[in-house]
């Protein structure tokens, strides 16, 4: 085995397919895929004949610093994003389909280490990683993910479900991915906790198929901000929803950290992303397990024109969510 093949020096030395043969090796199969990495195509099983996609992209300095994440981090982060939009659908995870675009000189080691990011954290749902493509970038790295899974025989939950009457909950951290952010931007790396939470989400991948049974009637995946990401359910239900300040848990964390940059941490909670916390609507009087905590109601009235359906304490929240190409 060369150097390169054990990961010590360039992609370039290691050449497309040797980089392929190196990342698959380290790839376990799960027991839905029929055939796996190394033909033009992968094989799962659809247990029910349907399969629920999603895909996402992560683009250095965009979405990841590699002098803030190894690769490892990436890896995981990118797993985590696609797999929670699919719990976010009531479906349990199966598979994943990577595109890894790299300049040359980007150290093997890297790339393995973010083979293996997006291994672990796919093992966590018992779910694998069965494909994908390399190619040459120019300049920055872009990874590429799409999740498949399975709705093992439960309707798929959607934005456009919510009725009046419904209660609003939660699943997972909210606020503490961006407050990570914040941290690092300042120059620092602690608290750990909080920079962690920025490098690896811990989405609830469970809650999904929870809410599926449990009789959710809408479900999103929080990437972009509660607020903004359940105005989405807003204007997909046609309902507006009423969101309580008060019902909201911000842990010590959030609340020394935002005390030493002097910033309301409940601008974290609400419109921060990339916990990958799941938010949904259920019907009134449903017995919800611990890991949910009910934030809302859903209103008996339409948003109006201009606003994104979500207030917070009756008024419209103002300090938004996260958009790709707002300047």
């Amino acid at each position: 085995m060369s150097a390169a093949a054990a990961g010590s020096g360039t992609v370039a030395e290691l050449g497309e397919f040797g980089l392929i043969a190196a990342v698959t090796a380290r790839l376990a199969q799960g027991g839905d895929v029929l055939l796996g990495p190394g033909d033009d195509a992968a094989v799962l099983a659809a247990p029910d004949g349907r399969v629920v996609v999603s895909t996402d992209v992560l683009v250095e300095t965009q979405h990841f610093r590699r002098d803030w994440s190894s690769g490892q981090d990436v890896g995981a982060k990118a797993a985590a994003q696609n797999l929670a939009d699919i719990a976010a659908m009531g479906a349990v995870p199966t598979a994943l389909v990577v595109g890894l675009a790299a300049p040359a000189e980007l150290p093997a080691e890297w790339a393995l280490a973010l083979a293996d990011g997006l291994a672990e954290e796919a093992a966590l749902v018992g779910a694998s990683v069965v494909g994908g493509d390399v190619v040459r970038s120019p300049a920055l790295i872009t990874v590429a993910v799409t999740a498949l899974g399975t709705l093992r025989g439960h309707p798929p939950l959607t934005r456009s479900g919510a009725r009046p009457g419904d209660i609003v909950a939660v699943a997972g951290r909210l606020g503490w991915a961006a407050a990570g952010l914040a941290v690092l931007r300042r120059g620092f790396r602690s608290p750990r906790a909080l920079v962690g939470a920025h490098r690896r989400p811990e989405p609830p991948y469970a809650a999904g198929p929870e809410a599926a049974r449990l009789g959710a009637t809408s479900l999103v995946d929080v990437s972009d901000g509660l607020v903004q990401d359940l105005g989405h359910v807003a204007r997909a239900s046609g309902v507006r929803i009423g969101l309580a300040g008060s019902a909201f848990d911000v842990a010590a964390p959030l609340r020394d950290t935002a005390a030493a940059l002097g910033v309301d941490p409940l601008g974290w909670v609400l419109g921060g992303g990339e916990d990958h916390a799941l938010a949904g609507t259920f019907p009134p009087g449903v017995d919800l397990p611990e890991g949910w905590r009910v934030v809302g109601r859903v209103l008996d009235e339409p948003p109006r024109r201009g606003e994104d359906g979500v207030l917070v304490d009756g008024q419209p929240w103002e300090r938004g969510g996260f958009d790709h190409f707002a300047g």
